[in-house]
């Protein structure tokens, strides 16, 4: 099945040039690395959006990409990229409901594939839990060159942790200021503990400084709060099949853009440095 992709946000070169320094860090991380999970401690934080748009930049270099929405609790793809219409996904797929084929998406960026969410469940965890979830990204992974897996945050979901089990490597995105030491670091410990191996951080939503970037589209703060991160109640969305097991009527809220400024990777004492990429675009975002 194929799908044309409307942007979900307005192109800003800061933003774009700091995915494709995302891009290329990734890349440096190693042949071996190419399943690869993004999550964060909290809701909000931007992963969605940098899920897609790193895939979007891998599948843009000729990497033949699939990015599988695993937030059956509340997905926000289909909202953000103005996608209307039912589009089955994931938990139909993990339930039994639906062929793999009839969840896998081919889009309008050459290379790049899609597999959303679903609708929603009421047993997230266990549905990813089961073997056909690892079956099934073991044999995808011979058909792509990279798969990008987004996840519901860490912070009080035991859902990442689970997919981290079959990823190579996992990106932590950091809002800026929004979340505290001791939170992030529940997060990592959890990914150690799933033998997941932390490519690095991503810290976003921070100023740049230069009053270009945020001067024109603030700090994306209309995506409304997750409350106990499950069904849709308080979020406005367009109408998709993606709120439940029923579909409702939603309105969409505008989308608003974010920036990613720098990726970081751990050291073995837990402090971090900047991630050398001696041939990656230049950096953006953080004032030196």
């Amino acid at each position: 099945m194929h799908l044309e992709l409307k942007p979900g946000k307005t192109s800003d070169y800061e933003y774009t040039e700091a995915v494709k320094t995302l891009r290329t860090n990734i890349q440096f991380c190693g042949s071996s690395v190419r399943v690869i999970m993004f999550t964060s401690a909290i809701p909000s934080e931007g992963k969605s959006d940098l899920s897609f748009a790193t895939a979007e930049a891998l599948a843009q270099i000729g990497k033949r990409t699939l990015l599988i929405d695993a937030d059956i609790r509340k997905s926000i793809l289909t909202y953000r990229y103005q996608l209307k219409n039912k589009l089955n996904g994931l938990s139909q797929f993990l339930s039994g409901q639906k062929r793999l084929e009839e969840v896998l998406y081919t889009t309008s960026t050459r290379g790049l594939d899609l597999i959303f969410a679903g609708p929603f469940s009421p047993n997230p965890a266990e549905l990813l839990e089961e073997e056909l979830f690892g079956d099934t990204v073991k044999k995808l992974r011979e058909a792509y060159d990279y798969i990008i897996i987004d996840t519901p945050p860490m912070a009080g979901l035991i859902d990442g942790a689970i997919v981290a089990r079959h990823c190579d490597g996992a990106v932590l995105i950091i809002e800026s200021g929004a979340v505290s030491w001791r939170v992030e670091q529940k997060v990592v410990e959890q990914l150690k503990r799933s033998q997941c191996r932390i490519l690095g951080a991503v810290l976003n939503k921070a100023d740049s400084g230069n009053g270009g970037y945020y001067g024109r589209y603030g700090k994306y703060r209309k995506y409304g709060k997750y409350g106990k991160y499950g069904r849709y109640e308080n979020a406005e969305h367009e109408e998709s099949s993606y709120s439940r097991l029923e579909p409702a009527k939603h309105t969409a809220a505008r989308p608003r853009t974010e920036i990613p400024n720098s990726v970081i990777e751990p050291d073995m004492d837990e402090e971090y440095k900047e991630l050398e990429c001696p041939s990656a675009a230049p950096e953006h975002g953080e004032s030196q």
